[in-house]
C-alpha cells in the first residue's frame, strides 16, 4: 500500500452519533488524520436517548458488563471533554430503585452484601423521604456511580470543534461516491487509507456490514412537567424518570420491533404513562414523544472491527443501550487495534460472526 503522502487523510468517519464521535476523539488524541461525514437532517437514536450510565441492570441487580473497565473511563472521556469544549455534559446522579415488596427488599438487600455490587450501592440512609412524588411504600435502593451524559450537547459542541478544525463535512452520505481499492478509499475527490463505518440502525443497509446479525430495536421516550419539584434521582423501576431540571424529565423506553420506524406512536406513549403513573404519585404534564432505532445484537455485545476481506474497511457499531460507557471505552480499544494492531476483546470483535459472510 503507499505510504502516507498518498493519502489526504487516514480516516473517514461515516456518521457522527456516539460511536464515530468517540472514535474521532480517540483518533484525534492519537494525532492520527481523518474527515467525519455526519448528516444532521437524518434521525440518530443517539439524539433520542437519555444517556444514562447505570452499573447495576436489570430485575436481578446484575452488575452491567465491564462496569469496572467502563465507568471509570468514561467519567475521565467526559470529564475531559468537558473541560475542553467548555460545556456540562456528565450529570453524576444517583438511580433510585423503589422496591416493589418486601420480598424483593429482602431479596436486594441480601445482593448488596456481594463485593461485587456493594461498591455501587450507597451507605447513606434511604432517600425516600426526599421523594414524596415517588410511589415507594416498602423504600428503595440507591445506585451509585451513576448519571446520565448530555448526548444533544456533547454530539453538537463536538460537531462545532471538528468543523473549526477542517475535520467535518456535512453532507448526505452516499455509498455510490465511495470508491475501495487496495490502494485505499476515495470519497469526494479525497483519499483515505480506511474507512470506519459508525451508522448505527443505518448500517443495516451497508453493503460490506449488512450480514452482520443487527436485531434492531425500537424505542419510545416522553418529555415531561411534573405538578412538583423533582430531586436529581433517576428513579428506575421498569421505566426511568431521569430529571433534566427541577420541573422536566425524560421518560422512558418501550421495546418494539413492528414497524420499525422513528414516528412516536400513541400506543407507546400510553404504555409509558400506565408506568409511569404506578411510579409518582404526582400529576404532569405531556410535553413531547419522541422515538429511535436501537443498534443492538442478537448476542446483545458490539459489532467492531476490520472486514473479513477488505483490510481498509472497518466498523464501529450495534452499542445498543448502553452505548455512553461502551462507546468510550471500545473506541480506545478499537483505535488501538486499528492504529497499533492490539487485539480487540473477541466477544465484541466482528470475527465470531466472519462464518455469516462467508457461508
Amino acid at each position: 500500500m503507499p505510504d502516507m503522502q498518498h493519502f489526504d487523510y487516514e480516516y473517514l468517519i461515516i456518521g457522527q452519533g456516539i460511536g464515530g464521535t468517540s472514535v474521532a476523539w480517540h483518533l484525534h488524541d492519537s494525532g492520527k488524520s481523518f474527515q467525519i461525514v455526519g448528516d444532521s437532517s437524518m434521525p440518530s437514536s443517539s439524539r433520542v436517548a437519555a444517556g444514562i450510565f447505570n452499573p447495576l441492570t436489570g430485575k436481578k441487580l446484575v452488575k452491567t458488563w465491564l462496569a469496572d473497565d467502563l465507568f471509570p473511563y468514561a467519567r475521565t472521556f467526559y470529564g475531559n471533554l468537558e473541560q475542553r469544549l467548555g460545556r456540562k455534559l456528565m450529570h453524576l446522579t444517583s438511580i433510585y430503585r423503589p422496591f416493589r415488596s418486601i420480598e424483593e427488599q429482602n431479596t436486594y438487600l441480601a445482593q448488596t452484601a456481594d463485593p461485587a455490587i456493594s461498591p455501587y450501592i450507597a451507605t447513606t440512609p434511604d432517600p425516600a423521604s426526599e421523594m414524596p412524588y415517588v410511589n415507594a411504600q416498602y423504600g428503595g435502593l440507591e445506585v451509585v456511580q451513576s448519571g446520565w451524559i448530555d448526548l444533544p450537547t456533547l454530539l453538537d459542541a463536538s460537531r462545532t470543534y471538528f468543523e473549526e478544525k477542517k475535520l467535518y463535512t456535512e453532507t448526505a452520505f452516499d455509498p455510490a461516491q465511495l470508491l475501495r481499492t487496495e490502494a485505499g478509499i476515495e470519497w469526494q475527490g479525497k483519499r483515505f487509507k480506511t474507512v470506519v463505518f459508525c451508522q448505527g440502525f443505518f448500517a443495516l443497509e451497508n453493503s460490506w456490514f449488512n450480514w452482520l446479525p443487527f436485531t434492531p430495536v425500537k424505542g419510545q421516550i416522553l418529555e415531561i412537567a411534573p405538578d412538583v419539584p423533582i430531586k436529581p434521582y433517576i428513579i428506575n423501576q421498569g421505566i426511568f424518570a431521569l430529571p433534566l431540571t427541577e420541573n422536566r424529565m425524560k421518560v422512558g423506553a418501550t421495546y418494539s420491533w413492528d414497524p420499525l420506524d422513528w414516528e412516536a406512536t400513541k400506543a407507546a406513549t400510553a404504555e409509558l404513562e400506565a408506568k409511569l403513573q404506578a411510579l409518582l404519585s404526582t400529576g404532569y404534564t405531556l410535553n413531547g414523544a419522541q422515538a429511535g432505532i436501537r443498534p443492538s445484537v442478537r448476542d446483545r455485545r458490539p459489532l467492531i472491527g476490520i472486514h473479513p476481506e477488505f483490510s481498509n474497511v472497518s466498523i464501529f457499531n450495534g452499542l445498543g443501550t448502553k452505548g455512553v460507557t461502551l462507546a468510550p471505552f471500545l473506541a480506545k480499544e478499537f483505535c488501538n487495534h486499528l492504529i497499533y494492531g492490539k487485539e480487540l476483546n473477541p466477544l465484541v470483535n466482528i470475527k465470531r460472526y466472519f462464518s455469516l459472510y462467508f457461508r
